[in-house]
């Protein structure tokens, strides 16, 4: 019998254990301390997630991050999957209509998920549920070597350090979009320690940053004051970036295609766009 319920009191490894069994067919895996840190990142409260559950074990789930978003307590899909076996059964879908009581009680008014463009089938599904597209991502995914990464910054008196108080600072004016959940301010915050930051400065003036996971490879952020841009600044952030990571590969999520700035940079560094998602958004 499949009963719906909270994920609260579960275990990082009864967590894990269905994560792997949902995804056993995807060609990208996590390991256990992977996952941690993404749930963390993102922002996960396991009372404010639900899974379906066969005679005690985990079967279906959608793991919740908790937050603000774009100043709106939001509830965030960190991720949703289904054991094969349990597959066609509507479970996603029962979850999510089971959890819609449970968010509205704790305050929550908007549910935020991202959606692969070319997955038809979940975006249909999404939509069917009252779901709205809000914007379109691109996402990139590249080997290292293949990146052309261009020498020297046009004007010199530009300093590139490690600020260790970096989000004590008013970052938002470096920023031409807002930045999605898990590339937030906020997400950031939550899980600092897995996080490096370079910055550059003139005159004791930061004019530029950029954050990354050395384990991952991810970009996470990656921001010129506009006053300060068409210098090279962003290449020689991104190269000390890189000199720090400890993986072959580099990815950057959840850019704006409608940022020209950033997607004119990734373009002429050689970083190509591996696949598009829509960002969706059901007020509660």
């Amino acid at each position: 019998m499949i009963v719906l319920r909270s994920l609260k009191g579960l275990t990082i490894e009864q967590l894990y254990t269905a994560f792997q069994n949902a995804f056993a067919d995807y060609e990208m895996q996590l390991d256990m301390n992977q996952l941690e840190n993404m749930l963390v990142r993102r922002g996960f409260d396991s009372e404010l997630s639900f899974g379906a559950f066969d005679n005690g074990n985990l079967v279906a789930f959608t793991f919740n991050g908790i937050g603000q978003f774009d100043g709106v307590p939001t509830a965030y899909d960190t991720g949703t999957g289904t054991t094969k076996e349990y597959r066609g059964r509507g479970l996603a879908s029962d979850i999510f209509n089971y959890s819609i009581p449970h968010l509205k009680e704790a305050g929550i008014k908007q549910y935020l998920l991202e959606v692969l463009q070319h997955n038809i089938g979940a975006y249909k599904i999404y939509r069917n549920l009252g779901f709205e597209v809000t914007r379109e991502f691109n996402y990139y995914n590249s080997e290292l070597d293949k990146l052309v990464l261009k020498n020297g910054i046009q004007n010199v008196g530009y300093v590139f350090a490690h600020c260790s108080d970096l989000l004590t600072t008013d970052l938002h004016d470096f920023c031409d979009f807002l930045p999605s959940w898990q590339n937030s301010f906020d997400s950031i915050q939550r899980s600092y320690n897995t996080f490096d930051n370079i910055c550059v400065y003139r005159d004791r003036t930061l004019v530029g940053y950029c954050f990354f996971e050395p384990e991952s490879g991810d970009i996470t952020q990656i921001a010129v004051h506009p006053n300060h841009r068409r210098k090279g600044l962003a290449s020689v952030l991104l190269q000390n970036a890189i000199k720090q990571l400890i993986t072959d590969r580099i990815k950057v999520i959840n850019t704006d295609p409608d940022c020209n700035s950033l997607c004119e940079f990734l373009n002429s560094i050689n970083l190509k766009i591996s696949g598009k998602q829509y960002e969706m958004i059901k007020p509660l």
